[in-house]
């Protein structure tokens, strides 16, 4: 198994999460119109950034996203590896403050990290922030209890460990010799390196995102789930970006690619129980299909409300 990235093999359809930031609401929602149309052959990729610093229901989020995935691992020919889940810039980051105390100063890194969004991992543990900063000004031997303390508090939480895991950096597809592949990331990608040598350009880059150069002859498409500027959907380009703004006054959207990179459906939830879908259709006949995501409000007529019962009817 690849520790670092997710093959997806050559399936009908990818559905593309992207960063929830600890909306409860909006989470419970997607996932019930998702529980509707998931099917064999399909993948499921959340994009990361699944807590939020603001947010109070971070614990029901991680409850949430661990209950549907056994709810569709109960479909009939859904395997695990079709339900794939990436580390976005705070699940990095919380990894990384795990091993703080082989940092070279490492008050300083954790300052970074908690740049990065690791204070909704701190939260969700009960971690005091003032505290963390105080250990983290200790010795290596303090540093070194404490984070083996926070291990011990993931360990303690039901399927929180396991799903850290199982999280990796990117996922990309398998195609047929005569297509591309399509690939998905967390937060950012550098076009001038191969997937290999990312590195930590996967979360943390100043470089616009954009397919140019080695990269449009090995992929159709670059999918991102966080934007860091909070700059809204982008997906009118090869390189796309699925951030609706979710956790920060936005949407949350999920995008259905096809096996071979076309943007299919377009999913966006708004409010509490307000979902909107369309296809989208851009790629077709030159088709340009603008689609208004900045409050949910404006790309179809709602879709049917679905009830929140996938765990029993899965």
């Amino acid at each position: 198994m690849n520790e670092k990235f997710a093959e997806l093999g050559t399936p009908r359809r990818i559905w593309a999460v992207a960063a929830i930031h600890g909306d409860i609401d909006r989470l419970v929602t997607l996932h019930d119109h998702l529980a509707m149309r998931f099917s064999v052959r399909d993948r499921l990729v959340y994009l990361g950034n699944y807590l939020g610093v603001e947010s109070r229901h971070n614990a029901a989020v991680m409850d949430e996203i661990l209950a549907f995935r056994s709810a569709l691992m109960c479909k009939t020919g859904v395997e695990p590896s079709d339900i794939v889940f990436l580390r976005g810039p705070a699940e990095e980051a919380w990894q990384r403050l795990l091993r703080l105390q082989f940092a070279p100063l490492p008050h300083q890194a954790l300052e970074k990290l908690l740049a990065s969004g690791v204070e909704s991992y701190l939260r969700l543990y009960g971690v005091s922030i003032s505290d963390t900063r105080s250990v983290a000004r200790a010795g290596s031997l303090a540093i070194t209890r404490w984070t083996n303390h926070l291990r011990n508090l993931q360990r303690n939480m039901p399927g929180h460990e396991k799903l850290a895991c199982t999280m990796r950096r990117a996922a990309f597809t398998n195609p047929v010799a005569d297509q591309k592949k399509i690939l998905f990331v967390p937060a950012s990608f550098d076009p001038a390196r191969s997937l290999d040598d990312q590195g930590e350009s996967l979360w943390w880059t100043a470089a616009p995102f954009r397919i140019t150069g080695r990269a449009q002859v090995a992929f159709s498409r670059v999918v991102r789930g966080f934007d860091s500027v909070n700059g809204g959907a982008d997906l009118d380009d090869a390189a796309v970006t699925l951030d609706g703004g979710c956790g920060r006054g936005g949407p949350l959207v999920c995008g259905s690619f096809s096996g071979a990179g076309k943007l299919n459906d377009l999913i966006v939830v708004g409010g509490k129980g307000a979902l909107e879908t369309a296809p989208y259709e851009r790629e077709a006949a030159n088709d340009f299909h603008h689609v208004t995501v900045e409050d949910g409000s404006a790309i179809a007529p709602p879709a049917a409300s679905y009830g929140h019962d996938y765990y029993a009817s899965a």
